[in-house]
C-alpha cells in the first residue's frame, strides 16, 4: 500500500500499523503515538505530561484520554492490502481470500481472478478509474467504487461483495476517482447526508452528533434541489464573467495609461533634472572665472609693488654698502656716495602700498550659499506638495516623543509548552512545564505576553529572533486566553496585530488576513506603538540602523469618502477595524510558532533610540 494519503501515520509517514483514532478525527500509529507521548499508554494515564495535543491540529485533550485500536480501520487496512480482514467484533464469516471467477453481473467473456487481468480497450476520451485489485499495469476499468472499502472494483472482483455477508452491508456508487473526499475524515464513514443550515456533506455519526436539529437530507435529494438551480447559477456567473471581463479590459486600458504616463513624466522629469544641472553647472563655471579674474587683477598690483620694494631695498643697500668703502683721505669720493646714497633714500620716502582690505572673489561663496538654501528650501516645499496631505502612509512618520519600553515577559501568561528564561527569554519545548493555575495563562496558543498595560504615547522595543518562526506584535489586555488556537493566535483575530517571520520571509497578520513582505530577514525586529497616531511600525535594524518593514495605520478617506486603497484588502481591513484596537490597553505578545522557535527580548540599541527621537 502507499505510505501517502490518509492511511499513512502523519509521524512515521508509514502505513498504519495499530491504527489510533484521537477526537479530533486523525489517525497515527499506537507506537508513534506512545513515542510522542511518554506519558501515556494504551491505558490513557494522564501521567506527569498533563494534557496532550494532536501533532497535526494541537487540539489539547483531558487528562483521561484513552489511546484504543481502531478496529474498523484495521480491517479496512488490511482488506486495502489484499491480506483479508481480521477477526472483528461482529459475527459473519470472512470474505473468501480470493474472488471467484465471475459474478452474475459480469459478461460471459469476463476473465477469471486467477488469471492475469488484461486491460479492455477504451473510447477516446477521459481515463476511466481503474480497479484496486487487478495487478499493478494490467487494471480493467473500475464498474463501482465501494466507499466503505475506499476501493474501485472492476465486475470480476465485486464478487466478495455479492456473496459475503460482511460486505454486502458496504455501499456501491459508480467509480469514483477521489474516494477519499466521499469519506468523512473525522469517523471514516460515507458522506450521506448533507446539512442545510452549514452546507456540509456528513456521515451518519455527524448528523446525530454535531449537527442534532439541524435540516438534514439525502444527498440525492439535495443535489436534485441545487441541479434545479443550477442554470439560474450558471446564468449568474455567466453574468459576472462578462461584469469581470470588461472590468478586466478596463484595468488593462487603466494600467496601460499608467504605464505610459509614467514612462513620460520620468522623461520629462529626467530632462528637467538635466536642464537644471545643466544650469547649476553653468552658474558653477561663472563663479568659478569670476573667482580668476580677481585672483588674476589683484596678484598683478600686488606684485608690481613687491617688485618695487625689493629693487628700492636693493639700491639703497648697494648705496649704504658703497659709502663705507670710501676711504678716510678721499673727501670727493665720500661727498658723491653719501649724495647717491641720500637720493635713493628719497625715492622710497612715501608709505608703501598697504594690504587689500577686501578681496573680492571670497563674495563668491555667500552667493553659491545662498543659491543652495534656496534650492534645498524650494525642493522641500515642492516635494510636501507632489506627496500631498495623505501620501505615503508606510513611510517614516514624524514621532512626537519616543519612550523605550523595557519588556518583561509575564510568566502567568506564558502557555506550558513555552519554557521562560528569566524575563527576557522564551523558547517553545515538546514536554509541557508545570506551571501554577492562572486566569491569564494560554490554554490552546504556544503564546506570552509581556507585563504592564500600554494605554497612551509611544513606546518601543526590541525582539531578537534565535531560531523558528515567530511572531511579535501587540495584544488587547482584556483578551481571552481561553480562545481556541484558530482565533486566539497572534493576528488571527481584531484584538492582535503581528509581525510574523515564517522561515522563509516577513509578512503582517491583522483580524485573520496576512499582507506578505518584500524585505529580506533580519534577526532583530523593532516594535514602535504609537497611541497617538493609532499606529503600530515595524522595523528591521542592522548595525545600528532601521529600516523600516511595514507601519500598519488606517488611511485617511480621499474625497468623498473613498478609501486611500479601495483594491487592497488588507488595508481595508485596517481602515475597517484598526482604529478599534487603540480603544484597549495593549500589551507586548509573542507567539511562537514552530516546535524550534526561541526569541529573547532587547536590548535595545541606543543609536535606534536616537533615531527614532529626531523623527
Amino acid at each position: 500500500m502507499d505510505s501517502s494519503g490518509p492511511f499513512s501515520c502523519p509521524i512515521c509517514l508509514e502505513p498504519l500499523r495499530e491504527p489510533v483514532t484521537l477526537p479530533c478525527g486523525h489517525n497515527f500509529c499506537l507506537a508513534c503515538l506512545g513515542a510522542l507521548w511518554p506519558h501515556r499508554g494504551a491505558s490513557g494515564a494522564g501521567g506527569p505530561g498533563g494534557a496532550a495535543r494532536c501533532p497535526l491540529c494541537q487540539e489539547p485533550f483531558p487528562d483521561g484520554l484513552q489511546l484504543r485500536k481502531n478496529h474498523t480501520l484495521s480491517e479496512l487496512l488490511q482488506l486495502r492490502q489484499g491480506s483479508g480482514p481480521g477477526p472483528g467484533p461482529g459475527p459473519g464469516p470472512a470474505p473468501a481470500p480470493a474472488p471467484e471467477p465471475s459474478v452474475p453481473s459480469a459478461p460471459p467473456s469476463a476473465p477469471e481472478p486467477s488469471a492475469p487481468c488484461a486491460p479492455e480497450p477504451w473510447s477516446a476520451g477521459e481515463e476511466p478509474v481503474r480497479c484496486d485489485a487487478c495487478p499493478e499495469g494490467a487494471a480493467l476499468p473500475a464498474a463501482l467504487s465501494c466507499l466503505s472499502c475506499l476501493a474501485s472494483f472492476c465486475p470480476a472482483h465485486l464478487g466478495p461483495h455479492e456473496r459475503s455477508p460482511a460486505l454486502r452491508g458496504h455501499r456501491l456508487v459508480p467509480p469514483l476517482r477521489r474516494l477519499e473526499e466521499s469519506l468523512c475524515p473525522r469517523h471514516l464513514r460515507p458522506l450521506e447526508r448533507y446539512c442545510r443550515a452549514e452546507r456540509v456533506c456528513l456521515c451518519e455519526a455527524c448528523a446525530a452528533q454535531e449537527h442534532r436539529g439541524h435540516e438534514l437530507v439525502p444527498l440525492e435529494q439535495e443535489r436534485a434541489l441545487q441541479e434545479a438551480e443550477q442554470p439560474k447559477v450558471l446564468s449568474a456567473v455567466e453574468d459576472r464573467m462578462d461584469e469581470l471581463g470588461a472590468g478586466i479590459a478596463q484595468s488593462r486600458r487603466t494600467v496601460a495609461l499608467i504605464k505610459s504616463a509614467a514612462v513620460a513624466e520620468r522623461e520629462r522629469v529626467s530632462r528637467l533634472f538635466a536642464e537644471a544641472a545643466a544650469a547649476l553647472q553653468g552658474f558653477q563655471t561663472q563663479v568659478l572665472a569670476f573667482i580668476e579674474e580677481g585672483e588674476a587683477a589683484m596678484l598683478g598690483r600686488s606684485q608690481g609693488d613687491l617688485r618695487r620694494q625689493e629693487e628700492q631695498r636693493s639700491r639703497l643697500s648697494r648705496a649704504r654698502q658703497n659709502l663705507s668703502q670710501v676711504p678716510e683721505a678721499d673727501s670727493v669720493s665720500f661727498l658723491q656716495e653719501l649724495l647717491a646714497l641720500r637720493l635713493a633714500l628719497e625715492e622710497g620716502c612715501g608709505p608703501g602700498p598697504g594690504p587689500p582690505r577686501e578681496l573680492s572673489f571670497t563674495k563668491s561663496s555667500q552667493a553659491v550659499r545662498a543659491v543652495r538654501d534656496v534650492l534645498a528650501v524650494a525642493c522641500a516645499n515642492q516635494w510636501e506638495q507632489l506627496r500631498g496631505p495623505g501620501g505615503n502612509e508606510d513611510g517614516p512618520q514624524k514621532l512626537d516623543s519616543e519612550v523605550a519600553y523595557i519588556v518583561d515577559l509575564d510568566s502567568d501568561t506564558a502557555d506550558k509548552f513555552l519554557q521562560l528564561f528569566g524575563t527576557k527569554g522564551v523558547k517553545r519545548v515538546l514536554c509541557p512545564i508545570n506551571y501554577p493555575e492562572s486566569p491569564t495563562r494560554f490554554t490552546h496558543c504556544e503564546q506570552v505576553l509581556g507585563e504592564g498595560a500600554l494605554d497612551r504615547g509611544t513606546y518601543y522595543w526590541e525582539v531578537e529572533i534565535i531560531e523558528g518562526w515567530v511572531s511579535v506584535g501587540v495584544m488587547a489586555e482584556d483578551f481571552s486566553p481561553q480562545e481556541p488556537y484558530d482565533r486566539g493566535r497572534l493576528g488571527r483575530n481584531a484584538h492582535s496585530c503581528c509581525l510574523q517571520w515564517n522561515g522563509r520571509s516577513f509578512s503582517v497578520w491583522f483580524h485573520g488576513l496576512e499582507a506578505p513582505l518584500p524585505h529580506p530577514f533580519s534577526p532583530t525586529v523593532g516594535v514602535c506603538l504609537e497611541y497617538a497616531d493609532r499606529a503600530l511600525a515595524f522595523y528591521a535594524v542592522r548595525d545600528g540602523k532601521m529600516s523600516l518593514l511595514r507601519r500598519l495605520k488606517a488611511s485617511r478617506p480621499r474625497r468623498g469618502g473613498v478609501p486611500a486603497s479601495p483594491i487592497d484588502p488588507f488595508q481595508s481591513r485596517l481602515d475597517s477595524h484598526f482604529a478599534g484596537l487603540f480603544t484597549h490597553r495593549l500589551k507586548p505578545a509573542f507567539f511562537l510558532e514552530s516546535v524550534d522557535a526561541h526569541l529573547q527580548i532587547g536590548p535595545l540599541k541606543k543609536s535606534c533610540i536616537s533615531v527614532l527621537k529626531r523623527r
